[in-house]
């Protein structure tokens, strides 16, 4: 069974906070390291930017709403623009999930300009079904990953109706026997959060194509 794809979640953030450019820089130094896994929201302005929460209070310390500021103002937090991150990042394999309902077509160009229209090193993920779908009929030739908790029937389902090749769903859910039914299905399996290299190594013997991990995992 080949080594499943590392990807460090939200970059290295043992050396930065998490999704800043200095985080995600980070992680590509690590010599195990494939590549990152990164979250996208829009600014007020509809830029997309590089921020896991719909808020600056849990990393940044401050109350305000990602959706109520402007890139450039988010940019002063800290808060890196996507088509920073994609050109800081030329060579790493990238998991990059989009968060909210109203990604479209200045996401879509991003990606499209940094990796063209079917890359091999590049998928882009999401919890919310609009957003894959949206973002599907504008690169449909990206790989595209449903984000779950589970491998249920329904979840498998539901990534077939959304065209999805894949999915990315928390690791204690990927049994012998669910990791089965989703390979029948014709769906790659990736697996979140990672942190322990004896699940990353137990995971890889299962068949998933990627972990996203932290702490121990990322080294290897």
């Amino acid at each position: 069974m080949s080594t499943p794809l590392r990807l460090a979640h939200r970059g290295d953030w043992r050396v930065a906070p998490e999704n800043t450019l200095a985080a995600l820089e980070a992680a590509m130094r690590v010599p195990a390291c494939d590549g990152v896994e990164f979250d996208v929201r829009l600014s007020r302005d509809g830029v997309p930017v590089v921020i896991h929460d719909a808020t600056l209070a849990r990393v940044q310390r401050r109350a305000e709403r990602v959706d109520r500021l402007d890139a450039a103002e988010l940019g002063r937090a800290g808060i890196p623009r996507l088509d920073e991150v994609l050109a800081a990042l030329p060579g790493a394999w990238l998991d990059v999930e989009l968060k909210g309902d109203h990604h479209g077509d200045a996401t879509a160009a991003l990606l499209r300009a940094a990796r063209g229209e079917a890359p091999g090193d590049a998928v882009f993920s999401s919890f919310e079904a609009p957003t894959l779908a949206a973002m599907g009929e504008r690169l449909p030739g990206w790989g595209r990953w449903l984000n779950a908790e589970d491998l249920a029937p329904a979840t498998l389902s539901l990534a077939l109706g959304l065209g999805c090749r894949g999915m990315s769903v928390l690791w204690g859910a990927i049994t012998p026997a669910a990791l089965g039914r989703a390979h029948d299905a014709g769906l790659e399996v990736a697996a979140w959060t990672v942190r322990r290299r004896a699940t990353f190594d137990r995971l890889g013997r299962l068949g998933v194509v990627a972990c996203c991990v932290e702490a121990s995992a990322l080294e290897g």
